[in-house]
């Protein structure tokens, strides 16, 4: 049964949120991020890039203490401020053809060393600990763990007579992205929304699986058994969302050569285990599972999987992404590692095609591979399998924003 509490959170006073919430900082180009930081002195992004106000760069842990300084600063000068009142909040966003509505909460580390919290993703124990080392440090969490659930009735309808009131935010950001937060604080409402949480039997992480597991490690570094109660480590701050709300998308692979092959020995080669068709210079997309479209000198090819050539022994091995590393990046372009190896590159996005055949139109790639997206039901079935997905599978929306909401360590 899914543990979630209510938090005091730290949130942006009611005239400057707009100005305070950022996307990831690596969504940002050179030139935008140097514009917000000259432009816009609440951002969010003088606390994570805290070397800016002297014109230098910072790293390790020198940073993790700058941080630490421009967060006190922010609380200093009243841009952000404690709520007195432990409650959830529910946030939407709406872009585009995207609306979603979740709640920031606070998730429990037990239930995630429990297995409650299911993953679908390998992480990295370098990122763990650099990451938890950052916690320890700067002691918030401005950056939530994006989780999502089946649907359930009795959590929409509480939800949604929420919605009904008057939000305490409300604004849309120069991006055209529509925020707005409504905060829970009624003591009757956030027990109802634990009684029915309490009932969600496995929460699926969706992005932040390095988020997660540090947070577990910094839990490790403050055993609770040492503390009267519970303490705000044995926590970690998520954001929940219906399944029906999460928007995955696909990644795409590009390759830098062909391992040595010719054009025509590497046809040869996929002719083992696809059925080729060449589609021309317009753009193909593929149209069902295992079916895979591929772009090379100039030319679409679309590439069926031939049935009686491989063999589906679990979830994982039915996974397109699976697939195409077993039967083509691997044996026969040379790739087995798909995180370090420099040789591959990933692409996302609503025009992911397009870009995928500039990019090797310009001569920056040599061959392309794209596929259909990964389901939330194929996503879920490899998380309750224990199994974990090849990197890059999944593109999922909703994007988070940094500064709405922040979880004090």
């Amino acid at each position: 049964m899914a543990t979630v509490k209510p938090f005091k959170a730290i949130r942006p006073t009611q005239d400057k949120a707009p100005f305070v919430i950022s996307r990831s900082y690596q969504s940002y180009s050179k030139k935008e991020l140097n514009a917000n930081l000259e432009f816009n002195p609440f951002s969010f992004l003088h606390i994570i890039n805290p070397g800016y106000k002297f014109d230098k760069h910072v790293s390790g842990s020198k940073r993790f203490s700058m941080v630490r300084n421009r967060y006190l600063e922010f609380l200093e000068d009243d841009i952000l401020k404690k709520d007195t009142d432990s409650s959830f909040y529910l946030y939407q966003i709406e872009q585009d053809d995207l609306v979603c509505c979740g709640l920031f909460c606070a998730t429990s580390v037990t239930d995630y060393k429990n297995n409650l919290i299911k993953k679908h993703e390998d992480t990295i124990k370098r990122r763990e600990t650099m990451f938890a080392s950052y916690l320890k440090t700067v002691k918030f969490n401005a950056e939530p763990v994006l989780m999502t659930y089946t649907d359930t009735a009795e959590i929409n309808a509480l939800l949604n007579t929420e919605k009904e009131k008057t939000p305490t935010h409300h604004f849309t950001t120069p991006d055209r992205v529509t925020h707005t937060l409504w905060v829970i604080s009624d003591k009757k409402i956030t027990e109802s929304i634990q009684h029915q949480f309490a009932t969600v039997n496995k929460l699926y992480i969706a992005d932040g699986h390095h988020r997660s597991a540090s947070s577990h490690l910094l839990s490790n570094m403050f055993p609770s058994a040492n503390a009267p109660e519970e303490v705000p480590t044995d926590y970690f701050m998520s954001y929940l969302i219906p399944e029906s709300q999460i928007r995955i998308y696909e990644f795409n692979r590009m390759v830098k050569d062909l391992n040595g092959l010719s054009k025509e020995e590497f046809l040869i080669g996929l002719d083992a285990y696809f059925r080729i068709e060449n589609q021309g210079n317009m753009l193909y997309k593929p149209t069902k599972k295992h079916h895979f479209c591929m772009y090379l000198d100039g030319e679409f090819y679309s590439l069926y999987l031939r049935k009686t050539a491989y063999t589906f022994t679990d979830t994982l091995s039915a996974l397109d992404t699976q697939i195409l590393y077993k039967t083509v990046l691997e044996p026969i372009l040379g790739i087995s590692d798909l995180r370090n190896d420099k040789r591959i590159a990933y692409g996302y996005g609503k025009h992911n095609g397009i870009r995928m055949k500039n990019e090797i139109d310009a001569g920056r790639y040599t061959v392309g591979f794209n596929m259909l997206p990964i389901g939330i039901s194929e996503l879920k079935q490899i998380a309750d399998d224990g199994l974990v997905m090849p990197p890059k599978s999944t593109y999922i929306e909703p994007k988070l924003r940094s500064g709405i909401a922040i979880y004090e360590l």
